[in-house]
This record gives C-alpha cells, structure tokens and sequence, in this order.
C-alpha cells in the first residue's frame, strides 16, 4: 500500500513515517505542504491521501484556519479527478461546546466560532462531494516530536522552569500521535484490500481527564523519573484555569465504530505517556553522553 501523507513536519506525520518503517506493508511519500497537486497525485498513484489535523483551531489565527480549509478543499478535488482516496484528520475542538455524553460519530459539529465553522463547511463538501473518504476526528494530539506535538512543548517548558497554564474544565481524551499512526496505517490497509468503510470516525487515547489532570500528571512523572535518574531540576508550575463555572465542558469522543468496524482500540494515554517519558529520558542521556564526549 502506498500512502502521500501532506506536512512532512507534523507530528502525526513523523509517527505515520515510524510506524511504516516498523512494517514491509506499507509505502510513503511524504510532502512538506498541503499542496500536493494533481500532476503529483497522477504521478505517484498512492491508494489514499493523509492529511494531518490542525490540531489547535480554537486558538489559531483565522487565516491559517482558512488557508487550511482551503487546501483540504483543493485536495478533495485532486483526489476526486484522480479517483484516489482522501483521509482528513480533523480536531475534537470543533465539538467547541461539547457535550455531556460521549460524542458519536453521527454528530456533525455545530461550532459559534467563526473560524470553526469554516473547517464544518470543508467536511460538509467532503461528505457530498466525494465518498471516498475517512475524516478521522482525533483528541487532542500529544508526541516527542515535530509541529504540534505538545508533550515535546509542555517538557520543554517545565525543564526551563516555565509555568504552564491548563484548563481544570475542560474535559477530553488526549491521544498519542503514535497511537493514531498505528490505527490508520490499520485501517488503510483493510480499506486497501476492499473494505469500503468510509465515512467519519473518532479515535482517542481512554480515560477522559482535564487539561490540568493531564499536564500535572506529566510534571509528576517527569519529576520522577529525572529524580530517579540523580538529576535535580526545578520544574516549573502548573496553574489550573477556570472559564466554565457551571459545569465542566466535555469533549469526549465515542470511539465504538472504529472498534465495530476495523477492530481498532483505543490506547490508554497514560501508558503511552509513561513509554514516551522513558523514550525522552534515553535521549536526554544520549544527549548528555555527547556532550561530555565532545568536551573531552
């Protein structure tokens, strides 16, 4: 199978690239914009197209929502000449009101934010325009490494002492970017030998947790494992913000289809969390050893 994934340094791409590497099944071509082109998609033939999530809508600049939409647009309509299937992973925020249950899939979200509804108007096209198609709705993203990565962002603010600021509030299931990497690879790879399954899907890591829980967990664990390893490091603080007094605002996706469907489960973050720790506690090593290596 052969996969054009878009964004070359977004972190669910860099996972999609680790996980094909771990396979001999799977082939792909990665781009570094979101302008792939017809001529290019006539040229490579891939059996689907990837796009990446803009992982933080609700706080991204209105042109950089529109200028999103606007290429996942132009992608659709590539992919549609081609006849070649097209995959948009999309962001839990567009539920920016939540809900008290669990979200299914059937749910079209129905943001007030200008911008959000931007990105709802290119799903709608998608589902009129052209069937061949997966928008994945993910939690929020977390990774070691590339663009919107977040974990990667929160350990460099703690080990510089920063403080980070998170919502007591709000309600969601952070989801490794690994994890989402396996479960497409997965899914393409079933849709490549006739499944047919298209349509909108949610995947999320389980256990629904705020933004502070999540972050404060992660200082934790981090101070752990640096003072397992004889370091002493001041890492900075967490402040819980507070903006839905009522009652907290849930954003949690039902993830029963993409079970029912391609037998894809869920991955608790906290295990994937605690690997991607260990994973950058063996680098900050590899790191120091280089250094000490140098300066002799």
């Amino acid at each position: 199978m052969k996969l054009l994934i878009l964004e070359a340094g977004h972190c669910l791409s860099l996972a999609l690239a680790r996980e094909a590497n771990r396979r001999s099944d799977t082939e792909l071509t990665i781009e570094p914009g979101l302008t792939p082109g017809p001529r290019l998609l006539e040229e490579l033939r891939p059996d689907a197209l990837v796009i990446p999530p803009l992982s933080r809508p609700i706080t991204a600049e209105p042109a950089t929502v529109t200028a999103h939409a606007e290429a996942v647009e132009a992608c659709m309509e590539a992919c549609r000449e081609a006849d070649i299937p097209l995959v948009w992973c999309v962001s839990d925020q567009l539920y920016e009101d939540g809900l008290e249950v669990p979200i299914d899939e059937h749910v079209i979200p129905e943001p007030r934010d200008d911008s959000l509804r931007r990105l709802i108007r290119t799903g709608d096209r998608i589902r009129a325009e052209y069937p061949r198609h997966l928008i994945v709705r993910l939690g929020p993203l977390f990774a070691l490494e590339g663009s919107q990565a977040w974990l990667s962002e929160l350990l460099d603010t703690l080990v510089d002492g920063g403080e980070v600021r998170a919502e007591s509030d709000v309600i969601f299931c952070p989801t490794s970017a690994d994890a989402v990497a396996m479960a497409l690879i997965g899914m393409l790879q079933q849709q490549y030998c006739g499944a047919e399954a298209w349509g909108s899907y949610h995947l999320a890591g389980t256990e629904p947790v705020s933004a502070y829980t999540f972050v404060s967990m992660v200082r934790t664990q981090l101070a752990t494992r640096l003072e397992g390893r004889g370091e002493r490091v001041e890492l900075g603080s967490v402040k819980a913000l507070n903006h839905h007094h009522d009652q907290p605002l849930r954003r949690v996706l039902n993830c029963r289809r993409v079970l029912d469907v391609f037998g894809v489960h869920q991955k608790p973050w906290r295990l994937e969390v605690g690997r991607m720790l260990d994973t950058w506690c063996l680098a900050r090593d590899d790191g120091e050893a280089a250094e000490e290596s140098m300066s002799r």
